[in-house]
């Protein structure tokens, strides 16, 4: 029955909904005694009140959330057939029940609801005054056919959102991949053109060396010191290749912005704004990268896991001197100095005291921002070298 609903749960309709029937509610019986006084249904009205007061405040377990609303519509029927003055509640139990129902039992009460409103009025008018049936009619019918087109576009437009998210990741995923691709094509030739043509040389060299180290001695000498030349050049070129691959002692900048890159891209489910300021210098110190890439890693970890939202957000800043890293989210919050244990050393390793510790190890400065509702910011500042910086 709670499938299908109209109105999703908001905790500021949650609110209007509570004011608007305590504000009306009072209006109602103070406008019944003050032109009925108690009278023959002033027990009755005033007990019925009361019952409907206390099943629209009740905290019933959430399988129960539709048989309080069903409840709530059968009481607001009967005060407003005891006392046409109650009939402005339709308006917060219309939300109530656009809320907590689905859309055929919705529909039910609220023409339930516009039937009963209709018959008091009347009956208090004494002539049947079609306005006062058609009206209300009209007016539920358009609420409910504009909420459900509201309701149908949004799930319409959080499906495109979706597709473009897994679209998007699938683009990264497929330009990684070529990136790897035309990196292994890079060796390859770099390996064939330098490396392997050395080494057929240097064979071919020791060959000829071999057929004249008898009959020409001073030939085979020559094409030996020649096969040792191309030797030294084939070293050079290996080295080369090598530290194209692992620089010694440090990582280029934009290295370090792939590999940013790629553990925003793993974050399933999760949205990422990445931006840099500054200008980056040609390589900085690997400690210094792998302390950035798992201090990235592990704070969004934590936005997916506890944030309570789909969007974060990383900026990377190249000062003088230093590199500044924020980390940060507009998700639920906590509060830092509450049970730090459980917050801040988390059993699966994304733990804040790690993160700190990491950071504190090579220098840097590390600060946790964060309030109950207000988002969650990490800051990081790592002081370069100077000879990189």
């Amino acid at each position: 029955m709670t499938a299908d609903r109209l109105l999703p749960r908001a905790a500021s309709l949650e609110l209007w909904l509570h004011v608007s029937v305590l504000a009306l509610l009072l209006a109602s019986t103070v406008r019944y005694l003050t032109a009925h006084g108690l009278g023959d249904l002033g027990a009755p009205i005033l007990l019925t009140a009361a019952a409907f007061l206390v099943v629209w405040f009740a905290r019933l377990p959430g399988r129960w959330t539709p048989a309080r609303a069903i409840l709530v519509v059968v009481l607001f029927i009967a005060l407003a057939l005891l006392a046409p003055s109650f009939s402005w509640l339709a308006a917060p139990v219309a939300f109530l029940v656009m809320r907590d129902l689905s859309l055929g039992w919705a529909t039910g009460s609220l023409t339930l609801m516009v039937v009963a409103v209709s018959a008091s009025w009347t009956r208090v008018r004494g002539d049947l005054d079609p306005t006062v049936l058609v009206g209300p009619l009209c007016l539920t019918v358009l609420t409910v056919v504009c909420y459900r087109t509201l309701a149908a576009e949004a799930r319409a437009r959080q499906m495109l959102l979706d597709e473009l998210r897994d679209a998007q990741a699938d683009l990264v995923a497929v330009e990684r991949r070529a990136g790897a691709l035309a990196e292994r094509a890079r060796l390859s030739r770099d390996l064939h053109d330098s490396v392997a043509q050395h080494l057929t040389s240097i064979n071919l060299l020791l060959q000829a060396a071999e057929q004249d180290w008898v009959p020409r001695p001073a030939s085979a000498r020559a094409h030996v010191a020649q096969a040792a030349v191309s030797s030294r050049d084939s070293l050079a070129d290996v080295r080369r290749v090598v530290s194209d691959l692992a620089p010694d002692g440090v990582e280029p900048s934009a290295h370090l912005r792939r590999l940013l890159d790629e553990v925003v891209a793993a974050q399933p489910g999760l949205r990422v704004d990445l931006a840099e300021h500054g200008t980056a210098p040609r390589a900085v110190p690997t400690e210094v990268a792998q302390a950035l890439v798992h201090t990235v890693r592990g704070a969004l970890a934590n936005v997916r896991d506890h944030a309570a939202t789909d969007r974060a957000f990383v900026t990377l800043t190249w000062d003088d001197g230093q590199v500044l890293l924020d980390v940060g989210d507009h998700g639920r919050g906590f509060d830092p100095r509450a049970r730090p244990e459980r917050r801040l050393v988390p059993r699966r390793g994304h733990g804040i005291h790690g993160m700190q510790e990491r950071i504190t190890r090579l220098g840097g400065h590390f600060t946790v921002e964060s309030a109950p509702g207000d988002g969650t910011a990490v800051a990081v500042s790592l002081p370069l070298p100077q000879e990189i910086a």
